[in-house]
């Protein structure tokens, strides 16, 4: 509860850095201000991907020599796919309500945003294979596909390096004249900071929601054992 009512108080701030305060950019005007939340929520969909492999491949590890532990591994991973699917989305949204005022369309097949949407789709896949399939390696086949999908994000971070491509060069790193404006570091990295502990938060809290889950099939498994015991008695 500390880290909820904290993680939406540094929110509320950075909001308001980033839509009130920063100033506004000389050549984009207040469309900039997009910037504040498309760029840490691009960051982090980048950075939950690889909790997601982390804990998958400790999942296939574990899954025959400590099967609670890869129940545990299994939970982190499920809920760093899904925000990676939520901050994914954020992501390609504001970069399309961008695109539409400054490009005139709201999509274009770029590098950049192809690979980003490859991402999206991606661990949608995970997702919905982790609800829909009925065969008893359902978890194995996600943790499998979590570490395919973990290939597409050196891909996204690097397309607009390899390809020649619409979308802007790297902000940060992109050579001379890259970067921002100083009086507009303080929207920006509070806003990161805000995501980023918002996105720890909806980890933790759907994985408490997962292991609960867990527990209550397992509960379910071992009276289901008893009652067959008792009939066979």
């Amino acid at each position: 509860m500390v880290w909820f009512l904290l993680t939406l108080g540094v929110i509320a701030y950075a909001t308001r850095l980033g839509l009130l305060l920063a100033p506004v950019d000389a050549l984009q005007g207040n469309v900039f201000r997009i910037f504040f939340y498309h760029v840490p929520h691009s960051m982090l969909s980048l950075l939950f991907p690889y909790v997601n492999l982390g804990a998958s491949l400790c999942y296939l590890y574990w899954r025959r020599r400590d099967p609670l532990k890869a129940l545990t591994a299994d939970a982190v991973a499920i809920a760093s796919a899904e925000v990676t699917v939520v901050y994914a989305s954020i992501c390609l949204w504001t970069g399309m309500l961008w695109g539409r005022v400054e490009w005139g369309i709201w999509w274009t097949w770029d590098a950049r945003l192809t690979s980003m949407l490859l991402l999206w789709l991606l661990y949608v896949s995970y997702l919905m294979l982790r609800k829909l399939s009925s065969t008893g390696q359902t978890h194995t086949l996600a943790a499998v596909l979590s570490v395919f999908a973990a290939i597409d994000v050196p891909i996204v971070y690097f397309s607009i390096q390899w390809w020649r491509t619409q979308h802007p060069a790297p902000v940060f790193g992109g050579g001379p004249d890259t970067g921002l404006d100083p009086s507009m570091y303080p929207a920006f990295i509070w806003n990161i900071v805000s995501w980023a502990m918002w996105g720890i938060f909806l980890v933790g809290f759907r994985y408490a929601l997962e292991r609960r889950r867990q527990a209550f099939e397992q509960d379910a498994a071992l009276k289901a054992i008893e009652a067959s015991l008792e009939l066979a008695k």
